[in-house]
């Protein structure tokens, strides 16, 4: 929906396997969800790097013929949902360069928060770059490295970077693969058993894109680790002191795939108790519990489970839009909801509804979408939401509004639902929060609701957009 969060993108990197470039292709498009704007892989030889990347989805960029173009048996992928840079070509992953270190490549998932300052300090000192998108600046970094060694120059590298990355590294002969040190962005490993007992080693964001290529999960990356896959087998190491862990909890809220592990924890089980705690917290009576598809329903489930209140698919979602479409010149009221929305009458006409979704983030979409069902009969609208209400923006590779276009960041709870149009309105608490994701040891990230960001650089960024957006 167009008042939604967007991520950035989905990484995945292959090492050892004769269809390389394909497998890349298989995760990717388990990873589809993740960015619909580019995608990209990037193949090597031992010799060679063979690389193709153009806008769109993944299955349309990928051919047949396409992939039998990438040999090798290394491979790393992307797709891509800007969060920094413009949305070009230019600006598609994976970046593949040749320079003193050899032929490589990155593709990398987050958003580097000092990408402006080191990309400033390269310029002076004679860097060109091709692209506006952050993660340049890593080849950058690499290539100057006076550590000839890849992996040397790769962890000094690392060590000037702040803020959030998940990288997939391809070399001629290896793959390289680090997470940052408090681990915002997910990235987990694998493993394919080939014939005469050779092992296959595959990366990538979430564990879908692992099942849907037959790989057994190992674990995740650790946040601070540096992961290489060679020509000597597998070696991990610690490239710097992991910092206080923050994840980011959006991905089990909104973001992942329900069949994926991220951060160690099935997603669908986080939701379905968001959902069962929502309900707890926002008892109210009615006849029917409809998700908003599809990142409301496993947490719609849980409420309905929980409150014994029967779940019913109310809205169906069209999943099959185009890039483009022609409006009717005659204005329909709210004909975007309504392009990918459509309710089921009889099951809301004169019944009481509470409506599950993941967030508000301006309000516009909520407002449309309480509306529709109103107009499909509903006697009420109750809108409760799995998460608490977001009041600042994010700087690790989340695409959300400023402030000042934030909802509750400007606006009460009974303002948000009079604006909306619900009966009532019901955010998810903090604590409830924390309790649905298992945070125990206060490892995740909340600072899109509390607005006290892990980092001091962003906290510094944060204060001086507010100081702009008040001129």
């Amino acid at each position: 929906m167009p008042d939604k969060f967007r991520e950035e993108c989905g990484v995945v990197a292959i090492y050892g396997h004769p269809e390389a470039a394909n497998l890349a292709y298989l995760g990717l498009y388990a990873l589809q969800h993740r960015g619909q704007e580019s995608a990209g892989i990037v193949t090597s030889d031992g010799r060679e790097t063979y690389c193709h990347k153009a806008m769109g989805y993944v299955a349309d960029i990928f051919t047949p013929e396409m992939i039998a173009s990438l040999p090798g048996e290394l491979a790393i992928g992307h797709t891509r949902y800007s969060t920094a840079g413009d949305t070009s070509l230019t600006n598609a992953q994976p970046f593949a360069v040749a320079c003193n270190k050899g032929k490589i490549a990155v593709a990398h998932n987050g958003n580097l928060t000092n990408a402006a300052e080191l990309r400033c300090q390269l310029e002076r000192e004679g860097s060109i770059f091709q692209a506006s998108s952050d993660t340049e600046v890593v080849l950058h970094l690499v290539a100057r490295s006076r550590e000839w060694v890849l992996a040397s120059a790769l962890r000094e590298a690392l060590l000037q970077l702040e803020g959030a990355f998940s990288l997939v590294f391809l070399a001629q002969d290896g793959v390289i693969v680090a997470r940052d040190p408090h681990g915002f962005r997910p990235l987990s490993m694998a493993q394919m058993e080939l014939s005469h007992g050779k092992k296959c080693y595959v990366f990538a964001s979430e564990t879908c894109a692992f099942d849907l290529i037959g790989a057994a999960y190992l674990s995740e990356v650790e946040p601070g680790e540096m992961v290489i896959a060679g020509p000597e087998g597998l070696s991990r190491e610690r490239y710097a002191p992991r910092r206080g862990p923050a994840y980011c909890v959006f991905e089990h809220v909104y973001f992942s795939r329900p069949d994926s592990i991220v951060f160690g924890r099935p997603v669908q089980q986080s939701r379905e108790m968001l959902g069962r705690l929502l309900a707890r917290e926002y008892p109210v009576e009615a006849d029917v519990v409809v998700p908003v598809p599809d990142s409301g329903v496993a947490a719609a489930i849980g409420y309905a489970a929980e409150s014994g209140i029967p779940f019913r698919h109310g809205l169906i979602r069209n999943h099959y839009i185009g890039r483009t479409f022609i409006e009717p010149s005659q204005a329909i009221r709210d004909f975007g909801v309504k392009l990918k929305l459509n309710p089921v009458r009889h099951l809301i006409d004169g019944k009481r509804v509470i409506l599950v979704d993941d967030s508000i983030v301006r309000g516009t979409t909520s407002r449309k979408i309480v509306r529709m069902v109103r107009q499909a009969g509903a006697r009420e609208v109750h809108l409760r939401i799995s998460c608490p209400p977001t009041r600042s923006p994010c700087f690790y590779g989340v695409d959300t509004p400023t402030k000042s276009e934030l909802i509750a960041a400007n606006s009460s709870v009974e303002e948000i639902r009079r604006f909306v149009g619900a009966d009532t309105l019901g955010y998810l608490s903090l604590s409830s929060l924390r309790e649905a994701v298992g945070d125990d040891r206060h490892e995740y990230c909340y600072a899109c609701y509390t607005g006290d960001y892990p980092t001091e650089l962003v906290n510094i960024e944060e204060l001086m957009t507010e100081k702009r957006s008040r001129r």
